[in-house]
């Protein structure tokens, strides 16, 4: 066999190693597959999200809402794109040990969860929408911080 030939396995073998071990290492003690459930106790497997999930807990929502409702847009595909986006920044985030004391919510993650905000309080919201100019639209946690995790 030819040097060429016995390099290729090894070529094939190292990537494939490298995604089964980050496989077994999410999955198995990041307890990765918990984060693909609507369970919001998966949400405080990160010693860092235990005061938003105790927050939860004492809040006006707890009984009606959990982290998805209020997280993840609608839609299978748009869910799972970001909880997984979301999934891979925190990781990066820990993992690098480059993330703050205090969690601060992403632009992105703040428009998500305004408009799971506006779909399910449309009947209060929509006067207030209807003030406002095309694309104007309020944040509600400006007014209303303690809703969904009381501080």
């Amino acid at each position: 066999m030819n040097q060429k030939g016995s390099i290729a396995p090894i070529l094939l073998g190292l990537p494939v190693g490298l995604l089964i071990g980050l496989g077994v290492y999410t999955f198995g003690y990041a307890r990765g597959a918990s984060y693909m459930t609507d369970d919001p106790a998966a949400c405080a497997n990160c010693h860092v999200m235990k005061a938003q999930y105790d927050g939860w807990k004492r809040s006006s929502h707890h009984q009606i809402a959990v982290c998805n409702d209020c997280h993840a847009p609608d839609g299978l595909v748009a869910k799972y794109f970001t909880k997984a986006l979301n999934g891979f920044n925190h990781s990066l985030a820990f993992t690098s040990g480059r993330f703050p004391d205090d969690i601060i919510i992403t632009p992105r993650n703040h428009r998500v969860a305004d408009e799971a905000c506006m779909k399910c309080h449309d009947d209060l919201t929509s006067g207030i929408r209807a003030t406002r100019h095309e694309g104007d639209s309020p944040s509600c946690t400006t007014c209303h911080r303690n809703v969904g995790h009381a501080h």
